[in-house]
């Protein structure tokens, strides 16, 4: 495992990359290129969230150890994609975040998109994907001090995500029909998507409610054994 050394550099990693070089990257992908040249989008964005996690650790054996709980929890997630109506993806992605970090909880969100839409089909949405669920994972390690005090801001985090989520989607679906933005239109995707943001709002909650203590404390317990 590769270790960034500057804490500097970290640092600049940890806010340039999600915030600034991977939204440029989808958009640019949408704007720039044809159809077909979302496969190398979505590598380069895959490349990136895996630099943003090795910027989130000093020491290798960590980061090892680290990653090795990041590979259960995607594994996790791409099987849960299977479900039907409801899936814990971003329940998932979120519990990431809580426990292993911000940059964990983007690379659980981005890999999960990316290796799942293998089985559900890739596309110009996969980058979409990845991002947004990239950065509920962040956001989630971002405020997880209060996530795992709090059981009801964690729940309303969790429908938040799912508002999120769908959200940062229709900007595709505008982009993809318009081919150019649009805010009416956006309006109007959002106020159409409305029964099935609803859905993934509560089924994040009930998942949240299912999956949060329990891999919550195995997380804790293995990242006190092994020292991550």
């Amino acid at each position: 495992m590769v270790v960034i050394k500057s804490s500097g550099l970290r640092k600049a990693l940890r806010i340039i990359i999600p915030f600034a070089a991977i939204p440029a990257l989808v958009l640019l992908g949408v704007y720039a290129f044809e159809d077909k040249f979302y496969a190398y989008i979505s590598l380069v964005i895959t490349i990136l969230a895996i630099i943003l996690f090795i910027s989130g650790f000093e020491q290798r054996k960590i980061g090892t150890r680290r990653m090795v709980l990041v590979v259960v929890l995607t594994v996790m997630s791409v099987i849960g994609r299977f479900f039907p109506i409801i899936k814990p993806v971003t329940a998932l992605t979120i519990i990431a975040g809580m426990y292993l970090g911000s940059e964990a909880g983007f690379l659980v969100g981005a890999m999960s998109a990316v290796i799942s839409n293998f089985f559900w089909g890739q596309g110009p949405w996969t980058p979409f994907q990845m991002f947004a669920w990239g950065m509920i994972g962040l956001l989630a390690g971002l405020f997880s001090g209060i996530l795992r005090r709090n059981r009801i801001v964690l729940y309303i985090a969790g429908a938040f995500s799912g508002v999120l989520f769908s959200m940062i989607m229709d900007i595709w679906t505008v982009l993809w029909y318009n081919n150019g933005f649009d805010l009416n239109l956006y309006l109007t995707a959002i106020s159409t998507a409305v029964p099935m943001t609803l859905v993934y709002a509560v089924s994040n909650v009930i998942f949240l409610i299912v999956l949060a203590g329990p891999i919550g404390k195995k997380l804790d317990r293995i990242k006190t054994v092994y020292g991550i």
